[in-house]
């Protein structure tokens, strides 16, 4: 196992829950592969503990037998999860995709509502709920409407590690490398845990392995949360590929009505709806995470090449550097932010991008009418008279926003300072330190 990375604040606060002195009931969600159970079971490694991982059926025999190695009294007892929960008090118990135990039996919510209400609120007893299906831990679990709302004391949603984060899993790589790792991986721990460098020799193998997990992993995602995933596929192809307004996507799709499809995937947080920071006209959808995203572009469309050996990795290295466009910009407005924290940048309160009858600025960041930041992402080595040309469209785009200071800014692989007193400009350098 590798070591664990980052995570700091949701660990400190869970060894916190594990060291309180009274009941505590933590829901924990997040995308599969993000590393939930291996946060839980960091926190936890210093203490007893019960861990269950649910399965599609036969629960309450499973959990039986795994928590009677520690409590024998569970081999006796009734089979219901209120006779187990009253040899299980002040217990730590960790439930492991918990929407398995809901899709088994819908009256578990109930049941566990009546379990903390009538037993554990006056015990020591730690309970812990995982769960990957991000829609139904919202729905069944987290909203008003859940029985076992008003019920928790708290909850983490585990969101990617932040790209500053890889370098503490690829010490040695190049600042380029680094960049087309994440263009793979994002900051999920799983697909981090997976690549070796040199990451091109790594790919290249992975292409070729017939047993590689590339071959079904996105497949897998989506079988995970829906029944039926052709249309969800074809609109995540769509999107990949750049088609990325409602109209291309329909077309793409040749289905009439996409909107539940669109709104399922928003929900599951696999797509995003961006519209500009100002004016109100319809947006765009982008996919939210570079390994879906790389999933899509290159591996989808190309599973009968890749089969018969005829999709090798430089297919992929040749358009590579225009897909890392995209992903720089995610990088870029990482660290914006990060500066803004620092204190290195002005405070704004509102950050996204803009477009507007062509013009288009990566990044935009707003406070009132007082400050506006504005951000072009180049994911190249400009010249000096690059810089200036740059530098020199910003001012002509930024005159759409009426804000009393303008702060202009140039993320590049690379760029030369034209000495100009309002540009700053960060290098790939300067993004990984």
């Amino acid at each position: 196992m590798t070591k664990f990375v980052n995570r700091m604040e949701e660990l400190g606060a869970l060894k916190r829950v594990f060291n309180s002195d009274r009941f505590e009931f933590i829901i924990i969600y997040g995308r599969r592969r993000i590393g939930k159970t291996r946060l839980v079971l960091e926190a936890v490694k210093d203490k007893e503990y019960i861990y269950y991982l649910s399965v599609e059926r036969g629960n309450l025999e499973r959990f039986r037998r795994t928590a009677s190695r520690q409590v024998g009294e569970l081999k006796y007892v009734r089979e219901d999860w209120e006779s187990y929960f009253y040899f299980l008090k002040d217990k730590i118990v960790i439930i492991d995709e918990f929407p398995n135990l809901i899709r088994e039996d819908k009256a578990v919510l109930s049941i566990f509502q009546k379990i903390v209400d009538t037993m554990l609120l006056d015990t020591k007893t730690k309970l812990i709920l995982i769960g990957s299906s991000i829609s139904m831990m919202k729905e069944k679990v987290l909203s008003y409407k859940s029985p076992l709302y008003g019920r928790r004391t708290g909850q983490i949603r585990l969101k990617p590690l932040n790209f500053k984060h890889l370098r503490e899993f690829f010490p040695n790589v190049s600042p380029r490398e680094l960049v087309e790792i994440y263009g793979f991986t994002d900051g999920v721990p799983y697909y981090i845990e997976k690549v070796k460098t040199p990451f091109w020799n790594w790919l290249n193998r992975e292409l070729a392995d017939p047993k590689s997990f590339l071959r079904e992993e996105g497949d897998f995602i989506l079988r995970y949360e829906f029944e039926e995933v052709g249309t969800y596929k074809r609109i995540l192809e769509a999107i990949a590929a750049g088609r990325t307004k409602l109209g291309e996507i329909k077309s793409f799709v040749r289905r009439e009505s996409i909107s539940e499809y669109m709104k399922n995937l928003i929900e599951l947080e696999l797509i995003d709806y961006i519209k500009p920071i100002i004016g109100g006209r319809r947006g765009i959808y982008r996919i939210k995470d570079n390994f879906t995203r790389f999933w899509y572009r290159y591996i989808y469309p190309n599973l009968s090449e890749i089969e018969a050996g005829l999709y090798i990795v430089n297919d992929i290295r040749r358009d590579y550097d225009s897909y890392l466009g995209e992903v720089y910009e995610k990088i870029a407005l990482e660290h914006i932010i990060h500066e803004i924290k620092e204190g290195r940048l002005p405070i704004v309160n509102k950050i996204g991008k803009w477009w507007h009858r062509g013009e288009e600025i990566d990044i935009v960041g707003l406070k009132g009418r007082d400050i506006g930041i504005f951000v072009e992402v180049k994911w190249s080595n400009l010249t000096y008279k690059d810089v200036k040309r740059v530098y020199q469209e910003l001012i002509t785009k930024s005159r759409w926003f009426n804000v009393r200071k303008k702060v202009y800014i140039i993320v590049c692989r690379s760029g030369q300072n034209i000495g100009v007193e309002d540009l700053k400009i960060y290098t790939l350098r300067d993004v990984i330190a």
